[in-house]
């Protein structure tokens, strides 16, 4: 039978498929594991109970697992890890998975699954994992064969965080971790991953040295995953050296010091309409780590595909990426630390014939930072907001948001001094916020934790609360609130003037909602009065809601609705 150990194998020397699963994990420096139980995987539950080594966080929602995972996986660089059961747990899981594939994050998803007889009957909640994930996964198997389950983990370390790093799927038929399995083929044998990095040739370089020094307007772009804080200080020494000016792409704004001089602000939304056309204007664009995605561009406008006006040297850790929409004058197939290494053997030019334009570039930023020339008139002012966490938060604070119109306050105001400090999905996933702070605070229980959340964002995953006060981690979570899903209501007012529908969120008492979770909670209203309960929340000791109640009509840091709220107002 399939699974069976041999018949000279000793008692002492079986164990389950699932045990061995776990096994893998922890030789593979596993530490932490997000979920919700399920019947489907006892085994491995089980297992974990053996295994203190590797803490389960259990969550009151799959989806919410699935988001912890992936902003694990960002943080860590290696894959997140997320176990939930078939069916119902799978799909709600999907969103991390998606966010994964979309930001190029490093994370294993492992799903219960019915028993190998059962396949093909539309069993209870059966589903073809391969089909449902096929699309927005790496790779997506079966463990069919239990004495197969080392090879496939490691398998699945090795595609995660390979090439463009990514999410993984693996099916667990329920059967399959019970079966009996000769413990040798377990983890020792195995070890601990490695992933295989990208270098560029010195061909690349010469011709990469060869652009810059023809250039007269350049701007670099920094962006995508797999950069390590030691990869983003040497990037950094290097753009001074240059004296290039450097944006960040979407939500990527923690990979250059935002306070350094060559810092030139962030490419997405929200973006400054004077970055956005130094980049159209740019004589060469250095993309450095980013797939330069649609965010990224305006929509592809800022640089035209499929070919550029500017000349483009595009960057990127997996071959597949070069050239997917913009065929570039030079591709470089690198990881993002073996093309730094490369670059510092590069000496800049006596003369840096763009200074004038990196000095322009770097006041267009300090203007554009500094605040609507017109603050909110009623609520509370989240320029002011998140500028004073800005100047007042320690440095390697980890801040989280998840979508909606409140995150151009955050992009626009706040300042990012350290790599691995946002924490944002690039696939505008909404609710991400709350999980994802959670999940830094429990792997940085030293760091502070903020979340910002709009009231339609935060109403996602607000029950995450619970697993929060459950595993101490005492993040404080910011609710815009503003009674609306605005960044919808903006678009209708804009494209559909005088005609509202769906974007209305009944009112409700996040207060309460925090304290019927054990959470702190309070109303802030004046924006005078935000510092002293930022310090209350903070005081206290565990997870807290500051609910911000802010201006209903004032929809973007320069843009407003009309009293009906109905019609949009550019100021």
């Amino acid at each position: 039978m399939t699974g069976a150990p041999n018949a000279n194998t000793q008692e002492s020397d079986v164990t389950s498929a699932g045990r061995t699963l776990v096994a893998c994990l922890h030789a593979q420096g596993v530490e932490t594991i997000f979920g919700v139980p399920g019947e489907s995987y006892l085994e491995i539950l089980d297992a974990l109970y053996e295994t203190p080594d590797i803490k389960f966080i259990c969550c009151r929602h799959e989806g919410a697992a699935a988001n912890m995972a992936e902003a694990d996986g960002k943080l860590t660089g290696r894959p997140g890890i997320c176990i939930v059961t078939r069916g119902p747990g799978a799909t709600h899981a999907s969103i991390g998975v998606h966010t994964a594939s979309q930001d190029s994050t490093p994370m294993i998803l492992l799903i219960g699954q019915v028993p190998r007889a059962h396949h093909g009957r539309e069993a209870w909640q059966e589903i073809d994992y391969e089909k449902m994930f096929g699309g927005i996964a790496k790779w997506v198997a079966e463990i069919s064969e239990p004495e197969r389950t080392a090879e496939y983990i490691a398998r699945a370390f090795a595609i995660a965080t390979s090439g463009r790093p990514g999410p993984v799927v693996l099916s667990l038929p329920e059967d399959v971790l019970v079966a009996k399995v000769a413990s040798k083929a377990a983890p020792a044998t195995i070890g601990r991953s490695k992933n295989a990095q990208s270098a560029p040739a010195a061909a690349d370089m010469e011709a990469l040295d060869a652009e810059l020094r023809k250039a007269r307007q350049p701007v670099v772009m920094i962006g995508g995953s797999g950069w390590s804080a030691e990869d983003c200080a040497a990037f950094q020494d290097v753009m001074a050296n240059w004296d290039l000016p450097v944006a960040a792409s979407f939500r990527r704004q923690d990979l250059f010091d935002n306070n350094h001089p060559n810092y030139a602000g962030h490419v997405g939304l929200g973006i400054d309409a004077k970055l956005a056309a130094r980049i159209k204007n740019a004589d060469l664009i250095l993309a450095a780590g980013c797939r330069i995605n649609e965010p990224t561009t305006g929509g592809y406008s800022l640089l035209t595909a499929p070919r550029p006006k500017q000349r483009l040297i595009h960057v990127h850790a997996d071959a597949n990426e070069l050239g997917r929409v913009y065929h570039a004058d030079l591709a470089i197939c690198a990881s993002p630390r073996n093309f730094v290494k490369a670059l510092q053997h590069l000496e800049p030019p006596a003369s840096i014939p763009w200074k004038a334009e990196r000095e322009q570039a770097r006041r267009d930023f300090e203007a554009f930072t500094r605040g609507p020339a017109k603050p909110s008139p009623t609520g509370v002012d989240m320029a002011k907001v998140v500028s004073f966490l800005s100047d007042t938060l320690p440095p390697d604070s980890i801040i989280t948001n998840g979508a909606g119109n409140y995150t151009v306050w955050v992009h626009r105001f706040y300042r990012y001094r350290q790599a691995h400090t946002q924490l944002a999905p690039v696939s505008g996933a909404m609710g991400y916020g709350l999980p994802a702070a959670i999940a830094a605070k429990i792997r940085h229980p030293e760091r502070t934790a903020v979340c910002f959340a709009g009231d339609g964002c935060f109403l996602m995953y607000p029950q995450e609360l619970s697993t929060a006060i459950q595993f101490g981690a005492p993040i404080i979570v910011l609710v815009v609130n503003n009674g609306l899903y605005g960044t919808i209501r903006m678009h209708q007012a804009r494209h559909y003037p005088d005609r509202p529908i769906g974007t209305d969120i009944a009112a409700t008492d996040f207060v309460k909602l925090a304290q019927s979770f054990g959470a702190y909670g309070e109303r802030v209203e004046r924006t005078e009065d935000f510092a002293s309960a930022f310090a209350r929340a903070q005081a206290s000791g565990r997870a807290a809601v500051l609910d911000l109640v802010v201006d209903r009509l004032q929809i973007t840091p320069d843009g407003r609705l009309d009293a009906a709220g109905a019609a949009f107002v550019k100021t």
